[in-house]
């Protein structure tokens, strides 16, 4: 391998137990749209040059646990993830986590068949990961920004993301010049 960048995670496949539910929800709440069904098989997408973002497959236990550490999904914007934060109350989803990393606004929650699911857009800043602090997103845009960049100038490390990526894309090149 000569490239470092480039890559991305294509689609998620998931086993489920009910189908019919799963895309409900991912349909009525999250936005995504059914762009092709087989008898055994559900693809759902939300960027039109993707046919498929998300698999569902029957096959899931009754009584099997989630299995799935995260499903994460990026949006481009904090509006998006604020969106996304709405429609999640307006459903009565349970157990919502909304939080800032420092270089990304996240909202975690359960989906139907309890998969810890995330949307999350990047920050303008960088701070040391791992870093978790929650967020109130029923307060105003630029009060939500305005917080999370002095939450983010008080952590040692702190620095603008153009900065932190210039960094880490030499880093990236001197790893793979050494090998």
């Amino acid at each position: 391998m000569t490239e470092q960048t480039g890559l991305s995670v294509g689609h998620v496949g998931l086993f489920v137990r009910d189908i019919d539910r799963m895309i409900a929800f991912y349909r009525d709440v999250l936005g995504f749209v059914l762009t092709d069904r087989g008898e055994r098989i559900a693809f759902m997408s939300r960027d039109p040059s993707q046919h498929h973002q998300i698999v569902f497959a029957p096959g899931r236990p009754a009584d099997a646990p989630a299995t799935v550490q995260q499903v994460s999904f990026k949006l481009e914007t904090l509006d998006q993830v604020l969106d996304v934060h709405r429609r999640l109350v307006a459903a009565g989803v349970k157990n919502m986590d909304p939080c800032t990393h420092g270089n990304a606004w996240s909202v975690y929650f359960p989906d139907p068949e309890g998969n810890r699911t995330e949307f999350y857009c990047d920050t303008p800043w960088h701070i040391p990961q791992p870093f978790r602090k929650p967020m109130d997103y029923s307060q105003p845009k630029a009060k939500i920004e305005a917080d999370t960049l002095a939450i983010c100038e008080a952590v040692p490390g702190f620095k603008p993301m153009p900065q932190y990526k210039k960094e880490l894309a030499e880093r990236l090149a001197a790893a793979l010049a050494s090998r």
